[in-house]
């Protein structure tokens, strides 16, 4: 039968920080080379090749230059697109890479709106048929699934590429899912998306290709993609992509004032050399605040002692909170007072900012907004205030 390459979610141009993002793209150019190594028949990427629909020139570079190295290893890569590399435009630097001839675009289906009804078509290579259907934002992409029929290919090996959320790994998330039951039955299920390591009889989530952000570098540590060997009886093989160590530190501080040395003090015991320095600080600060700890001083300290990088989470480290009294008889306006006070307690340069935030979070959905454009219209307007 066949034995392919099965990955997803592997974000290229996710990372913001420089390191990081050599980290993820150095973690693709090794899966392509085991890929060429292994000599599978072809690779199959469920969503979300770029963090973006339009990523950087540089990231574009960089990537068609692996994927000539599939194209001249004669390896076909077969892909759709994911919530983070779809357009609702329908156009992406996916469409670049397939008139480049290296890779192709299987999402093939036809809309029936008069019989509520999505036609998936299959895309056929040698004995395999592909069946895709791209991810979306706000998992819209949901609702069609449900929808979908297939148009079958009976005598070949089908697989159903989705980038979205069945309902076994949904967890506690609140999200819309698909019901792994009701998936119109087909031989593999090529998932993306959700990115944690999965297998339901042939449904697969292969976990994103590289660590995507600092809970996922604690929990994964690396990433990872399948392969799949269809020659009996359908077997996986793991293959982890080695990058750089995992060094997580979890430091408690309730003293903002003297948090610098103890958090280097900490640093002190760990061989940090060529590694990736997780340091997650929390608790509730009473002495000094959050500004009081010298980050910069602290990253110094272990890229000079070798570090490779360090990311820093400071999620739950809070200040301990200021009890507030204003006098309710004097004030016509309790909304600016409690800011004016706070800001007096709490010297920042963020206070400058409140006001406009609380304004812009006070706006209301209109009629016949939907959701996700309300949500979207809420987010650009925090985002022009917060200047990100």
């Amino acid at each position: 039968m066949v034995r392919f390459a099965h990955m997803a979610d592997v974000h290229l141009g996710g990372w913001k920080q420089p390191e990081m993002m050599d980290l993820n793209f150095q973690a693709f150019e090794k899966a392509i080379d085991i890929c060429i190594n292994e000599k599978v028949d072809f690779v199959l990427i469920a969503g979300d090749l770029f963090d973006s629909a339009y990523p950087p020139i540089e990231v574009l570079k960089e990537t068609f230059a692996q994927f000539k190295k599939l194209s001249d290893a004669k390896i076909p890569v077969f892909l759709i697109a994911g919530s983070h590399d779809y357009s609702v435009s329908g156009k992406t630097f996916l469409d670049v890479l397939e008139k480049a001839g290296f890779c192709k675009n299987i999402s093939n289906f036809e809309i029936h709106e008069e019989r509520d009804e999505i036609i998936v078509n299959p895309v056929v290579y040698e004995n395999v048929a592909f069946y895709g259907y791209p991810g979306k934002k706000s998992g819209l992409e949901v609702e069609d699934i449900r929808k979908i029929k297939i148009n079958d290919s009976p005598g070949l090996f089908r697989i159903f590429a989705l980038h979205t959320t069945i309902d076994f790994v949904k967890g506690d998330l609140p999200i819309d899912s698909v019901v792994a039951n009701e998936l119109p039955p087909l031989d593999y299920y090529a998932l993306g998306h959700i990115h944690v390591i999965s297998r339901k009889d042939n449904i697969v989530y292969p976990g994103p290709l590289f660590p995507n952000n600092f809970q996922e570098l604690e929990d994964l540590g690396r990433g990872g993609f399948f392969i799949v060997d269809t020659e009996e009886e359908l077997s996986l093989k793991r293959v982890d992509i080695p990058t750089k160590d995992i060094l997580p530190i979890k430091i408690e501080i309730d003293n903002a004032l003297m948090a610098t040395e103890k958090i280097i003090s900490e640093l002190e015991k760990y061989d940090l050399e060529d590694r990736i320095i997780l340091l997650r600080v929390f608790g509730e600060i009473e002495e000094g605040k959050t500004s009081d700890i010298k980050f910069k001083k602290i990253e110094e300290y272990a890229l000079n002692k070798g570090a490779y990088f360090v990311l820093r989470n400071t999620h739950d480290l809070k200040v301990k909170d200021v009890e507030v009294e204003i006098n309710l008889e004097n004030s016509d306006n309790i909304e600016e007072e409690t800011i004016s006070f706070y800001s007096e307690q709490s010297p920042s340069e963020f206070n400058k900012l409140i006001p406009e935030l609380m304004k812009s979070l006070s706006i209301e959905k209109q009629e016949g907004e939907k959701n996700d454009v309300f949500e979207r219209r809420l987010i650009d307007e925090l985002r022009k205030i917060l200047k990100f």
